[in-house]
């Protein structure tokens, strides 16, 4: 059994502003919306699998393609609001300031066209859709029956979640996965120091800054050589220890929000009969057909 968990507000970015290279500065109102189900839906028929150089060594691939449903286990992630509890923490953290109102709009219909399609949906207000990736990842990598937990997105952050090869991290749009190792190569620092090394360096996307004259190297060294930030020397980062921490507490996903009990709740079983309005409003039949014919096999 693999799971699937799919940051949904990336997603609708990452189409929107796809779309924009080919539709002459005309925004349809459900393009990035349809882009992010054909995404969630393309994972549904390919299983158990991911397609490309992403697959090789970490996700299933023996045999014939799968034939049925009982692979397809996806949650699917997303801000309802983009402000959380850390906004009440840090004032500058970011906002939904800057949003496009034409890729805003299409938050809350994102929600309940994925729920048509039969798809679990966490919308996030008080945490973000981050928080519920956390949580999901901890619960489902505690069943035993689960073989692997993939993780749907380039964010850095998610990268503290990944655990040696079982729970690991998916850029699909660049073809690349990582597991523990490959968090380690690329970030210099352990799946589990990742808090520590955005506090250290900061994180721009999320608007806090970091410690002034820290740099990714200089993070990793002494984060290898000290460990997580509560065992630094007082002298080594002296007055901005407390911010330093405050950081880590910004930067730390949330791993107990309960959202489901079992795995089992996952399990794709085809789209609801509200779906068939929702293709006709995106102008998409493509999409219902694809859902019939996936959970006919």
């Amino acid at each position: 059994m693999v799971i699937h968990l799919v940051d949904g507000t990336y997603e609708l970015f990452r189409h929107f502003y796809g779309l924009r290279r080919f539709n002459k500065g005309v925004d349809r109102p459900y393009g990035a919306v349809v882009g992010v189900l054909q995404t969630v839906l393309q994972m549904i028929e390919n299983g158990d699998r991911v397609k490309g150089s992403a697959s090789r060594g970490l996700i299933p691939a023996k045999g014939p393609p799968s034939r049925g449903t009982s692979d397809a286990y996806i949650g699917v992630a997303t801000d309802h609001v983009i402000e959380s509890f850390r906004n009440r923490l840090w004032p500058d953290y970011k906002t939904g300031a800057g949003i496009e109102p034409s890729l805003l709009a299409q938050f809350h219909p994102l929600e309940e066209a994925l729920a048509a399609m039969g798809v679990v949906v966490w919308p996030m207000i008080e945490l973000e859709a981050d928080d519920a990736l956390a949580s999901a990842a901890h619960l489902a990598s505690k069943d035993k029956k689960v073989e692997k937990v993939a993780i749907w997105t380039p964010d850095k952050d998610l990268a503290q979640c990944v655990r040696g090869t079982r729970v690991v991290q998916i850029d699909g749009r660049r073809k690349t996965i990582r597991d523990a190792a490959g968090i380690r190569e690329k970030f210099g620092v352990s799946p589990q120091l990742i808090p520590d090394l955005l506090a250290l360096v900061g994180d721009a996307a999320d608007g806090y800054p970091g410690i002034p004259g820290i740099g990714t190297r200089t993070a990793a060294q002494l984060l290898n050589r000290h460990g997580p930030i509560e065992k630094f020397p007082s002298n080594v980062l002296g007055e901005q220890r407390d911010l330093a921490l405050l950081f880590k507490n910004l930067a730390t996903l949330r791993t107990d929000e309960p959202l489901f009990k079992k795995v089992e709740k996952l399990r794709w079983r085809g789209a609801t009969p509200a779906f068939a309005a929702w293709a006709e409003r995106m102008e998409a039949p493509r999409l219902l057909e694809r859902c019939e014919k996936a959970a006919g096999r």
